[in-house]
């Protein structure tokens, strides 16, 4: 979550698999770039197999007010990064096709004797370093968008997917390929000499899903009962 890298998995010397974890690469290679995130395989696994099952208890039973909850999360503000990305993602295309022009005005100009050679490498570097870390932006841009954008279709694809789950006891590789898209694992803390540590599940076209609580919960079951009393009596 801090710096952005990848975990690397890994064993320890007994080669256990019980014992397998997580730590961060940039830590790895450089301990002052950001802290070891460490956190144990097996605890991972059971916080993605808990939040599953609340997220098909959530489906299953009160499918209207968890789609009604994520739409409803949707607010001015995501807009406004919407929107800000949007002009981010217009601003570093526009840029790209700027700095073409660019380096043929400066191949020009070292072809004609205006810019020395010297001069030439320096500037015809830096553009194309500028260039390629723009390009390899625009992809991520336009996924984020693009994830964003359909949540409604994203949101109601998912919850088919699930409705097809009868029962989740354990996770398996295929199910984690088709419903995580990332785990994003915080640094610890501590709190009263308890090691606390966040870790957001990113759920494949829908992100971070916002579960309903067992306020919600009730309030929906209530509600599905007065519901079907006016029915009755109608």
């Amino acid at each position: 979550a801090d710096c952005g890298e990848k975990l690397y998995y890994s064993f320890s010397n007994n080669y256990k698999r019980e014992q397998a974890y997580f730590f961060c690469s940039s830590y790895r290679k450089n301990s002052d770039v950001c802290s070891a995130h460490y956190i144990r395989e097996k605890v991972v696994d059971q916080l993605v197999l808990e939040s599953m099952q609340r997220i098909m208890l959530n489906v299953q039973v009160f499918e209207k007010e968890f789609a009604r909850k994520q739409m409803a999360c949707y607010t001015e503000d995501k807009k406004k990064q919407l929107a800000a990305k949007r002009r981010e993602l217009e601003k570093a295309q526009k840029r790209i096709a700027e700095i073409d022009t660019l380096i043929q005005k400066i191949y020009e100009d070292n072809a004609s004797g205006k810019l020395s050679d010297e001069r030439y490498m320096t500037l015809s570097t830096s553009y194309e370093e500028e260039q390629q870390t723009l390009k390899a932006a625009v992809p991520e841009m336009q996924a984020y968008l693009e994830t964003e954008t359909n949540k409604t279709v994203n949101l109601q694809q998912f919850i088919r997917k699930v409705k097809k789950i009868t029962e989740l006891k354990v996770l398996t590789p295929e199910l984690i390929h088709e419903f995580v898209e990332k785990i994003v694992v915080y640094a610890p803390n501590y709190l009263d000499g308890k090691r606390i540590q966040i870790v957001d599940i990113h759920y494949s076209g829908v992100g971070i899903l916002d579960e309903l609580t067992p306020e919600e919960m009730e309030e929906s079951f209530q509600k599905s009962i007065a519901e079907r009393k006016k029915t009755e009596t109608a």
